[in-house]
């Protein structure tokens, strides 16, 4: 076990704001923002949303294009207390209209002109009377009353791709658990990372939260031909993309690559294509990152040492602080080392389970026959196997 404050994401912000308040915290479109005037401003946000009623257990969806105020919103519905549900203005209106329906947040952060309206309280942060409101709330910290480390931190809705999307409530003590590790063991996120992957993945959350706790620069853009222009010529320190993103990294140039580390996640790794990448890249350490958004971003990870020959199969490494993993049989019995089984985790990383739906929370997180009474464990659906060195591979 690894001890971790029992705080909130805001409190580690505002701790950071503190220590760095003239640092750039966030750049998008030339415009760069420093850790205090981020912090002003998510503030008067969050404020205004104490005023509407938002607090502990309630949902604010939040549906802007990548942008500051996208980044603002996030922070200020989690100042306020609540729990963000981020919406990517790009998806279909079908399919922003059903997860509003489904979840039912209290509010929704948005933009003119972009996201639903489906009677839901809208607060458009370009509205000249919303700017106006804002202008006069307070840029001092907010109280949050009752709210604790295990009050919901967002909701993120699954693609659907197994069925009809499930909304994944990831509470506070989980979320902070992965970002302190972060830090510690990705120390490139005190330098320079970028936002490119869709708010409605938490693919995000690594590059965003790990560097706003520390000290880092997030620079907030697209991965495709602009990214170049919006880095100004300087190179990312970290990077977290999918494995087949890694084709549309090396087709932008070495000069966006990141530096210092470069994280796989969310599919399947070939060591092939990374043995590649690596090779256009010598000196940039990767890491194999493995996790279900049950278990709060990823729960395993791999570092490959620079130099070192890449297999066929990478494997996805050892589970995280105050994570435990299980390769099991049928019968929810350890396998042997070698023997594929199906992988859970249990854990401090674990989600609450899915919006409104008890059934199916009760399926897949389930009661674990190794930790304390009461504790569950998650039932990810897919096969590991043991190394003899203690890691695990990742079978499908």
């Amino acid at each position: 076990m690894r001890e971790v404050p029992a705080v909130t994401l805001p409190d580690l912000f505002e701790a950071q704001v503190v220590r760095s308040p003239d640092a750039v915290a966030v750049v998008h479109a030339g415009e760069g923002v420093s850790y205090a005037e981020l912090n002003a401003r998510a503030n008067r946000l969050a404020h205004l949303l104490v005023a509407e009623g938002v607090g502990p257990e309630d949902l604010v969806a939040v549906c802007l294009p990548r942008s500051v105020d996208l980044v603002v919103a996030l922070l200020a519905v989690v100042k306020a207390g609540a729990a963000y549900l981020p919406l990517d203005p790009d998806y279909p209106v079908e399919r922003l209209v059903a997860t509003v329906v489904d979840s039912g947040p209290v509010v929704v952060v948005t933009a003119g002109g972009v996201g639903v309206d489906v009677g839901v309280r809208r607060v458009v942060l370009d509205d000249p009377a919303v700017g106006g409101v804002l202008s006069g709330m307070s840029v001092v910290d907010p109280v949050r009353v009752g709210h604790c480390p295990e009050h919901p931190a967002y909701v993120i809705y699954t693609s659907g791709s197994t069925g009809r999307p499930k909304g994944v409530v990831v509470t506070q003590a989980g979320l902070v658990n992965y970002v302190v590790r972060c830090v510690e063991v990705y120390p490139e996120v005190a330098g320079l990372t970028v936002l490119h992957a869709s708010v409605s993945f938490d693919a995000g959350v690594t590059g965003l939260y790990g560097a706003l706790v520390c000290g880092g620069e997030v620079v907030v853009a697209a991965l495709d031909e602009g990214l170049p222009g919006a880095l100004g010529g300087r190179r990312p320190s970290f990077m977290k993309v999918t494995p087949s993103a890694l084709a549309v990294l090396g087709s932008l140039g070495g000069g966006v690559s990141p530096s210092g580390r470069l994280m796989v996640g969310g599919e399947a790794v070939q060591g092939a294509a990374v043995a590649e990448w690596r090779g256009r890249h010598v000196g940039v350490e990767v890491v194999d990152h493995y996790g279900p958004t049950e278990v709060t971003v990823g729960c395993t990870d791999y570092v490959l040492p620079v130099g070192a020959g890449v297999s066929e199969v990478v494997p996805i490494g050892r589970p995280m602080w105050n994570t435990r993993a299980y390769v099991l049989d049928a019968r929810l019995r350890p396998v042997p080392v070698g023997v594929p089984g199906e992988l859970y985790f249990a854990g401090v990383q674990l989600a609450r389970g899915y919006l409104g739906r008890p059934g199916l929370t009760a399926e897949r997180f389930v009661a674990c026959p190794f930790g304390t009474p009461g504790e569950r464990m998650y039932r990810t659906g897919d096969l590991a196997r043991w190394r003899a060195d203690g890691t695990l591979d990742y079978l499908g």
